[in-house]
């Protein structure tokens, strides 16, 4: 299928974006074969964008949601980028669920409500509509060789966002945000997440987190192409827990974790090898 001049024209913006912005994603993505990278790299464009409006409080962002999830819904006008490339992108691949952007576009209003989150089921169901409804979105363009690559697909993303939560704590406080649950904060004696000793709390985050990702990483080889790259990914991110681990878990604060190019390119090679 052709791409259409439109959303050829946004193709080296997608490509700029994901390789500054999104490291680790790049450095798995850009191994995919040629007939799909581009379509990735387009999608992470579009729910970057959209993530980038409601992170940074546009006044626009509200808006801007409303009518990428009202297209979704079939019930609106393609009115931005953001539509054009995902009319491309599920002409192209039938596989895409469409839901998944209805409730990637629900998560993006919860961001902007500030949605309290009381219990590890909150928790799954928000980095399910972050994070998880990409992965749902990933595994449409990769192509799919049995219907539990989604259900992999799903669970790898809602690892990938709780390790995002883990290791931004710190920055999340300063923005008056938590993300762990109430209920675990209350379990294991965290009345300060910026004081209180987290150890206890990471260790039960982590271990959570962890069998995610067993789930998620277990689906890679159902998927037609890029099972490889995207096992690269998820075990990248992966690294970040073990990392957490290393540091003493929020022994010293505020600090954000990260894995050194050297060990990323150490499991890049694992994961081409396996």
């Amino acid at each position: 299928m052709e791409m259409p001049s439109v959303v050829q024209d946004t193709l080296p913006s997608a490509i700029e974006v994901t390789n500054s912005v999104a490291r680790t994603f790049s450095l798995a993505i850009r191994f995919l074969p040629v007939s799909v990278r581009n379509d990735v790299y387009l999608l992470y464009l579009v729910v970057r964008t959209l993530d980038d409006l409601v992170d940074m409080r546009r006044p626009e962002a509200r808006n801007r949601i409303e009518q990428v999830a009202a297209w979704a819904e079939d019930r609106g006008a393609t009115t931005g980028r953001e539509e054009a490339i995902l009319e491309y992108l599920f002409e192209k691949y039938p596989a895409m669920p469409r839901d998944a952007v209805t409730d990637f576009c629900l998560g993006q209003l919860d961001e902007l409500c500030e949605t309290s989150i009381e219990t590890e089921e909150d928790l799954d169901l928000h980095a399910y509509r972050v994070a998880g409804t990409v992965g749902l979105l990933m595994a449409g363009i990769l192509g799919l060789t049995c219907p539990d690559a989604l259900v992999c697909a799903k669970a790898l993303g809602i690892a990938m966002q709780r390790t995002n939560i883990l290791r931004d704590i710190d920055e999340d406080l300063a923005r008056g945000r938590i993300y762990i649950p109430r209920e675990t904060l209350d379990a294991v004696n965290v009345r300060d997440l910026a004081c209180d000793d987290r150890s206890d709390l990471l260790r039960v985050e982590i271990a959570i987190a962890d069998r995610w990702y067993d789930e998620g990483l277990g689906g890679t080889s159902y998927l037609v192409h890029g099972g490889r790259q995207v096992r690269a990914a998820g075990l990248m991110y992966r690294e970040i827990l073990r990392e957490l681990e290393r540091d003493g878990l929020g022994r010293i604060r505020p600090r954000r974790v990260s894995v050194s190019a050297r060990r990323k390119l150490w499991l890049v090679t694992q994961a081409a090898l396996r």
